[in-house]
């Protein structure tokens, strides 16, 4: 099993996204990229902690290959709004993609530099940024599969 990680704004319909995906072993919302240890979602929302809404992925590399989340990553959301996805404003809702080894570091770069040729960026410039992973602080478990528990639609802006 491997692991991924990506900040795409509001973290449950990130997850929501990732966890229909066939090789996909389990999914967990949570604050990554900051400099506080142990933030919880207040602390996070007052946009001073540094870190982003973010989504840590455990998948099978046999079922479905890192590209392919990538690929899924550029679709759901705008990666061209800097600190905003939709109505969510902040810090916390930035555009990452945190890789865990140089493959995906290379494997990241790679798929922004294809994505730049899409039609639908209009001349618009990309602000994801791409970083390595730090720690990852799990969510409040009641963020966990929150669509999914409150049979919400998901707070998703495809691209």
């Amino acid at each position: 099993m491997e692991k991924a990680t990506f900040a795409a704004g509001c973290f449950w319909g990130v997850e929501e996204a990732f966890r229909k995906i066939k090789g996909v072993i389990t999914t967990r919302v949570g604050y990554t990229g900051g400099h506080m240890k142990s933030p919880t979602y207040q602390d996070v929302c007052t946009d001073r902690t540094g870190h982003a809404e973010a989504i840590e992925i455990e998948f099978d590399p046999k079922i479905v290959s890192y590209e392919d989340l990538l690929s899924v990553f550029w679709r759901i959301h705008n990666p061209t709004t800097p600190d905003r996805q939709g109505f969510d404003v902040g810090s916390q809702y930035r555009s990452v993609i945190f890789f865990h080894d140089e493959a995906q570091k290379e494997a990241a770069e790679k798929s922004m530099e294809a994505f730049k040729q899409d039609k639908r960026l209009l001349g618009k410039k990309i602000v994801t940024e791409i970083l390595p992973a730090k720690e990852f602080y799990a969510a409040e478990d009641y963020h966990q599969q929150y669509v999914e528990k409150k049979g919400r639609s998901s707070c998703l802006i495809r691209f």
